[in-house]
């Protein structure tokens, strides 16, 4: 049984009881850890109480808006964390957005400002959160972030995306480089295709999800659940000689040839 009672986890990236960021903190929750909880802020607060709705029956003990493209917003939830916690163990990134002109489409028509936003939120974040949580890091810890195949591999309507997803698993081997020494361990979880709300900006996500469930060994695509489960492990004991890894939950699709 995974045990993480006594660790302080900061979770980013959940939009709403799809998302794999919410079967993550669900399954913290379960094995004991105290949660933090980052939420997008807008101008009318939708965001904020969507969220709290969510998650409300974890109780957070921190519920922070955190906004990855300004820099005063990432120092702020962390100094918040130093404030609250004598400590933080665990990072869940689980943040990623492309605008659409950039999914479909000629790839070599990808404007450049598509490109460039999708890199600093979806690649660039992981860095920027990582470099603010390490201060709080002192008794070690772990941090874990998304990735899917369209970063290893061509993926239809992912385009500026897979590049995005490529940097963020280039980014897990250079911080857990880094960041090994004062043991924190950083990995990454491929996971298979799950409809999801940014998923969902994905054409043909459904397409994909069935072509999974026949192709897949498992012959189906996973749960939110079996990556929360996933992300438990890479944050507890058990998983202590594992770091700068991308582990792929996708029933074996990744595997697959045709």
């Amino acid at each position: 049984m995974i045990d993480l009672t006594g660790k302080n986890a900061l979770v980013t990236g959940i939009a709403n009881n799809r998302s794999i960021a919410w079967g993550i903190a669900q399954q913290l929750h379960q094995a004991g850890a105290n949660l933090g909880i980052t939420y997008l802020p807008d101008d009318k607060g939708r965001f904020e109480k969507k969220v709290w709705e969510v998650v409300e029956p974890i109780k957070p003990s921190l519920f922070l808006p955190c906004n990855v493209e300004d820099d005063a917003q990432i120092q702020s939830v962390f100094t918040a964390i130093g404030e609250k916690w004598d400590k933080l163990d665990i990072l869940i990134h689980c943040l990623a957005f492309a605008d659409k002109d950039g999914l479909s489409g000629d790839f070599s028509s990808s404007p450049r400002q598509t490109f460039s936003k999708a890199l600093d939120i979806s690649a660039y974040s992981l860095v920027a959160l990582s470099g603010a949580a390490k201060p709080l890091m002192t008794q070690g810890g772990s941090i874990v972030t998304l990735s899917y195949l369209g970063g290893v591999r061509v993926i239809p309507n992912y385009n500026v995306m897979g590049i995005a997803k490529a940097a963020l698993e280039m980014n897990v081997r250079y911080l857990a480089s880094e960041l090994g020494p004062l043991n924190v361990r950083v990995n990454g979880i491929s996971a298979g295709p799950i409809r999801t709300l940014a998923s969902s900006a994905v054409g043909g996500i459904l397409d994909m999800i069935h072509h999974v469930e026949k192709t897949a060994p498992l012959r189906r695509t996973v749960t939110q659940t079996e990556v929360g489960n996933t992300a438990a492990f890479l944050c507890s004991d058990l998983a202590s000689g594992i770091t700068g890894q991308v582990l792929y939950v996708d029933s074996g699709y990744s595997i697959m040839g045709m």
